[in-house]
């Protein structure tokens, strides 16, 4: 029986040193001559889209009598904006309906306040500008400018290009730096940034009783400048 045992020991002793030599001769090489660089590209563009948000409130004893106050003066905007609508130039929509309890000191509700929003966007910035100032039973709120979809696609695909391009010729300049004659790419990742800037960047108004609109007179606005930024990074080797 002790005999029995000695080959099957020694066949596992076979296999666990066949194993191990293979695991060896198949270990991967280390990389080297492996240098990480970064190369960005961004460009600044007029902002071409505006969007104006509109803005009323009522307050009242009677949650009922708010909320058709509420309706009555949005249902007026849009008629009017509406009537100036366009695809892509002046494009209409309802923002935020809200309708809130207030309550007294003894903890208990003595009134309701409501708010109600009409957004004005599009690329045509006097039609928009010039609807908001005949609109007359809502209020400047707010207003912002960026980047239509497709000037930000268009935008995005000629930076990138911009920054691929410097990468190639920065990878280029660090192999013949270290004395190699060129390099191979091993990893890469392409990340982009769309930042706003100038008087046209998103803000509030801030005194809405002095801009409220008691004439057909535009709403003055003022397009800033976008700049979308695009970095790619990643590893080569030096050849």
């Amino acid at each position: 029986m002790g005999r029995g045992w000695l080959v099957p020991l020694a066949l596992a002793a076979g296999w666990f040193l066949h194993t191990g030599v293979s695991a060896q001769q198949l270990k991967p090489e280390e990389p080297v001559n492996v240098v990480n660089i970064a190369a960005s590209g961004f460009l600044d563009v007029p902002q071409d889209w505006l969007s104006m948000t509109l803005t009323t409130t009522r307050e009242g004893s009677d949650a009922a009598v708010v909320q058709n106050q509420l309706k009555q003066a949005l249902d007026a905007a849009l008629t009017v904006a509406k009537s100036a609508a366009a695809p892509k130039q002046l494009e209409v929509r309802t923002g935020q309906l809200g309708l809130y309890p207030r309550y007294g000191s003894n903890g208990k509700i003595n009134g309701w306040q409501g708010s109600t929003e009409l957004i004005l966007e599009g690329r045509d910035f006097v039609r928009i500008s010039s609807t908001a100032g005949s609109i007359q039973t809502l209020t400047m709120g707010s207003m912002a400018f960026s980047l239509s979809r497709e000037a930000q696609q268009k935008l995005e695909s000629d930076v990138q290009a911009l920054a691929i391009e410097r990468f190639k010729t920065r990878a280029v300049e660090v192999a013949r730096g270290f004395g190699f004659s060129g390099y191979s790419l091993r990893e890469l990742s392409i990340s982009s940034a769309d930042q706003g800037g100038g008087p046209g960047y998103p803000r509030p108004m801030a005194a809405r009783a002095n801009v409220a609109m008691a004439s057909d007179a535009p709403v003055p606005v003022e397009a800033g400048k976008s700049q979308v930024n695009v970095t790619v990074s990643g590893s080569i080797q030096l050849r």
